[in-house]
Order: structure tokens, then C-alpha cells, then sequence
């Protein structure tokens, strides 16, 4: 018995729920678009930094743009300032202007803290002094053009995760509804599927849904099975009863032997019948490589008929298969055309490229026109002439031929009677 996870306990929706699944793949979501939006960040000042010779030549351009204007003022003070003036207003930045020794001449704006422009003012080779413009009252609304669109792009990522998540989680939470119900019994719970779903989760629904439908049918073939076997042993056993008593009162004759016999034939028949069938259900199969004729003749011994009746090609195909369960497909083969089609005219064993078919034919009135591939149907119950009591043996017959790979056919013969057979690769 296996144990459960923990934290599972024992109700799988339960689970679900304190696992929050929905607020989880919401935060794995969040927590992949808050690192993308770090790494593009990243990579941005990276680039940022490969590409400064390209800025620099612009920086410096402007370095001596500006020194080349106040280079033209400054042997007279006003229009120095004017030009300064100008400059500060027009474009709202600081400037400060100082001598060749470093003495500041003028300040306009506060002083710089971060981020400033040095642009020397140079007549030839000598220098005159220095302007420095300051770009600290920019530099905020610089930043948050950068950072207001990506903020904004994480929002909306964000949100729309939100929506993500709980469209993935609503069918996953539902799933493990569905197949708690399943495992509690409730073979009639199905995943409602809305009518364009698809993807993987669709896949995974209809397949659950498949599932129970099997399972479902397959317990009420149990069940259908159980009941019919409890009433077809009872009649056999009915019968040894009766025949006990009457021997105990009578004394034994070799009729009343010949009576039980036939009564714990038709047992073992019936025993052998579900024996077959548990070991297909367990996919129990053990197979070999065996003379086809061989098989065929000694299934005709076992049923008390003339070795005659079988007709084999030369040499004999062998086959791969359970001989057990061919057996028993072959005996279940026999006792059908005894007990409904008139007696046994012929089996016949031979190869259909890479195959090997057992065909059994019988003279008796044959399959209603179109009702052919209805005798391989579990508890089927014809009427009239072909009617079964139990109808597993034909239905036994095509699980053993598709369980080796191959087929159960029946159809009616030209000449009149049936021909049930089947095709087992070799």
C-alpha cells in the first residue's frame, strides 16, 4: 500500500486548495517578469557601457561647442554673462563659469551633485577658463523616461498573469475533482470540457473522461459477468445434487456417472472460461513457438471428435502464441459449432500471408444476414437456435486472437452453416 505525500492527506481537491495553485503560478509568474525585467536592465547599462566611444564623440563635440561660444564673449564680462544667462534659461540647466586659475566668475542654479558637462574655453593653445553645465535638473525626469514605460510593461505582464494563472489552474483543480470522484466510486463524473477547449489539458480530460467511460463499462461487465455466472453454476450444481441423491437412494449406474461427468465438464468449461479471461486482464500471456496442426489436432481430441475433421496445408505454419489460451480459443471454437451450428464439418488450420488462421465450420443455418460481428459480443444471447447461455465463449474467443495481435472473423458459408475463425500473426 502506498503513503500518501505529505501534505496531500487524503483528499486530492483538499490539497489543492491549500496549495493555492493559482497564487502560485501567479507568483512564479511575477517573480519571471521582475528577472527579465532586472536581466534587460542589466544588459541595457552593459550596452550602455560597450557604446560610450560612440556617446563620447558626441560629449566631446559638445565640450567644444560650448567652449567655442563663450570663447567668442569672454574678454567682455556682459556678454559673458548674457551668453550664460541664455544658455541657463533656455535650456534649464546650471552653468558656472571660472577662471584659467579656477576662481568662479558665475553661478547660475544650484551646484552640481551628479551629473555635469566641463567644457574648457581655450583661445589657441591657452586657456581662458572653464564652463561647467550642470545636468542635475534633468537627470530625474531622465531616469523615470526610462523607468515609467518598463514599470508600466511589468504592470501589465503582471496582471495579465493573473488571468494566465487562474485560466490554468480552474481545468487542473477541476481535473482533480473529477478523478477524486472516479477513485471514490463515482464512475459517472465526468470533466465538463467547454466545446473549443484544446491544448494538453483538453487532451488529459478526454482522456480521464475515456478512462471512466472504460472503467464504468467494464464494472458493469463484472457485475453483469458475476450475476451470470452465479446463475449458470447454479444449474450444474443442481444437477450433482439431484444425481448424489439419487444415487444415494438408487445406488450409482454408469449413466449417473456419465451424467456427473458431463456436469463438472461444463463447470470446468465455465471455470476455464474466466480463468482465460483474468489472465488477458493481467496481460499474462506466455508465448512459444507452436505447430499450428498440432494444436488443432489435439483440441479436436479433447472434444471427443474424429481427428478427420481436421484439414491442414503441408507443411504445418507454426505460430506464436499461449498455448493454454489457444486452447481454450480453439475448444470455445469446437464447442460452438457442436452446440449451435449443426456439428462440427471441418477445422481448418492454414496461413494468410503473415498469419495463421483456425477456422471452424459448421452445417448448421448460419448468422441472420448483417449480425456476423454481433456473436463476438460478451453475454450475448441470440434467439432462436444459436442462443448461449452465458455468451462468453465467442466473446473469450476474439479477447484471445486481439490479445496475440490478430482477429476473430465469423461468416455465413456459400453452401450454407457458419465459419467462425481467427487470425494470429506469426
Amino acid at each position: 500500500m502506498s503513503t500518501p505525500r505529505p501534505g496531500l492527506g487524503k483528499n486530492p481537491i483538499a490539497a489543492f486548495v491549500r496549495a493555492k495553485l493559482q497564487r502560485r503560478l501567479f507568483v512564479w509568474f511575477g517573480a519571471s517578469i521582475l528577472v527579465t525585467a532586472a536581466v534587460a536592465t542589466v544588459t541595457m547599462a552593459v550596452v550602455w557601457r560597450i557604446g560610450e566611444p560612440w556617446w563620447r564623440q558626441d560629449y566631446d563635440r559638445a565640450r567644444r561647442f560650448i567652449g567655442g561660444q563663450f570663447e567668442r564673449v569672454w574678454d567682455s564680462p556682459g556678454d559673458r554673462e548674457a551668453l550664460a544667462r541664455s544658455m541657463a534659461q533656455e535650456l534649464d540647466l546650471g552653468v558656472a563659469l571660472r577662471d584659467a586659475s579656477g576662481t568662479s566668475l558665475l553661478v547660475l542654479g544650484p551646484a552640481c551633485r551628479y551629473h555635469s558637462i566641463r567644457a574648457p574655453v581655450l583661445r589657441g593653445a591657452a586657456a581662458l577658463g572653464s564652463v561647467e553645465i550642470c545636468l542635475d535638473r534633468q537627470r530625474p525626469w531622465a531616469w523615470w523616461k526610462h523607468l515609467l514605460p518598463l514599470a508600466a510593461a511589468v504592470g501589465v505582464l503582471w496582471a495579465a498573469t493573473g488571468l494566465i494563472a487562474r485560466r490554468l489552474s480552474r481545468p487542473l483543480i477541476e481535473l482533480a475533482r473529477v478523478a477524486h470522484q472516479i477513485g471514490g466510486g463515482n464512475l459517472k463524473a465526468r470533466l465538463q470540457l467547454p466545446p473549443d477547449a484544446s491544448g494538453e489539458v483538453a487532451v488529459v480530460g478526454e482522456a480521464v473522461n475515456e478512462m471512466a467511460g472504460r472503467i464504468e463499462k467494464q464494472m458493469a461487465d463484472q457485475r453483469e459477468l458475476l450475476a451470470a455466472v452465479s446463475h449458470e453454476l447454479r444449474t450444474p450444481l443442481s444437477r450433482i445434487r439431484l444425481l448424489t441423491e439419487l444415487a444415494r437412494d438408487n445406488g450409482a449406474t454408469a449413466k449417473t456417472y456419465d451424467e456427473l461427468d458431463r456436469e463438472v465438464t461444463e463447470i470446468d468449461s465455465l471455470v476455464g472460461d474466466l480463468l482465460a479471461n483474468s489472465r488477458i486482464d493481467f496481460a499474462a500471456l506466455s508465448r512459444r513457438e507452436l505447430d499450428a496442426a498440432e494444436v488443432a489436432r489435439t483440441a479436436i481430441e479433447r472434444a471427443g471428435l474424429d481427428p478427420a475433421l481436421l484439414a491442414s496445408e503441408a507443411p504445418s505454419p507454426e505460430v506464436n502464441a499461449d498455448p493454454t489460451l489457444l486452447a481454450r480459443a480453439l475448444a470455445n471454437l469446437l464447442d460452438n459449432a457442436q452446440r449451435h451450428g449443426g456439428g462440427l464439418l471441418r477445422l481448418s488450420v492454414r496461413s494468410a500471408a503473415s498469419a495463421v488462421c483456425f477456422e471452424a465450420e459448421d452445417s448448421g443455418p448460419g448468422f441472420p444476414p448483417g449480425q456476423e460481428p454481433e456473436v463476438f459480443q460478451p453475454f450475448r444471447r441470440s434467439e432462436g437456435k444459436r442462443a448461449d447461455g452465458l455468451g462468453l465463449g465467442l466473446a473469450l474467443v476474439r479477447r484471445i486472437a486481439e490479445a496475440h495481435g490478430g482477429r476473430a472473423y465469423a461468416a455465413n458459408r456459400p453452401g450454407g452453416g457458419a465459419k467462425v475463425g481467427i487470425e494470429l500473426p506469426r
